[in-house]
């Protein structure tokens, strides 16, 4: 875990909060995203009851062409997630990939949450689609509707341009040349 130096303490990269907290309550509010930087890379405390371990991998693996990726358990639910960059690193830059790797935390959650909600539907489309008890597609079944109908009878009597009254094919229409 990287120590923060004497005279740099944490900072809150993001605070989640269900509703504004009071007065009395702001005083004692703690930080369920902390992050540290030494000037070479950033260290991430995360929080697995907030962020769930898929969405802290998922969120890592966005970000490993840009850093190298170190994960490490720091207490029963708690990742460090520490970001190394593989080019050029200054305070502005770790803050800036703290507070990006923040915000993209909260977008895999929400991906997470919405496969976990959606689930359901997913498997029961799936499984329609490969084990459905119609041996023919959809478009299949209706031309062998249409095979089956007898259109020779119509009970309008509309003719077929191409055809003669006797229901044979005109002769003389032949444009092909003799």
């Amino acid at each position: 875990m990287i120590e923060p130096p004497a005279d740099q303490s944490s900072k809150p990269a993001t605070e989640a909060q269900s509703s504004p907290p009071s007065s009395a309550q702001s005083d004692q509010l703690s930080d369920e995203l902390i992050w540290l930087e030494d000037g070479r890379r950033v260290a991430l405390l995360v929080d697995e009851t907030l962020y769930p371990l898929d969405a802290i991998y998922g969120a890592a693996y966005l970000f490993v062409d840009r850093c190298w990726i170190f994960l490490a358990r720091t207490d029963d639910k708690q990742v460090e997630v520490r970001l190394k960059p593989k080019g050029d690193s200054s305070a502005q830059i770790l803050q800036a990939l703290a507070g990006e790797f923040a915000n993209e935390l909260l977008n895999q959650v929400l991906r997470v949450r919405i496969g976990d909600s959606t689930k359901k539907i997913r498997e029961y489309y799936m499984a329609r689609a490969f084990f459905s008890t119609s041996t023919q597609s959809s478009i299949d079944q209706l031309l062998a509707e249409l095979d089956e109908e007898d259109l020779a009878e119509d009970d309008l009597e509309i003719s077929v341009p191409w055809e003669t009254p006797d229901g044979g094919a005109d002769e003389g229409s032949d444009t092909g040349g003799d």
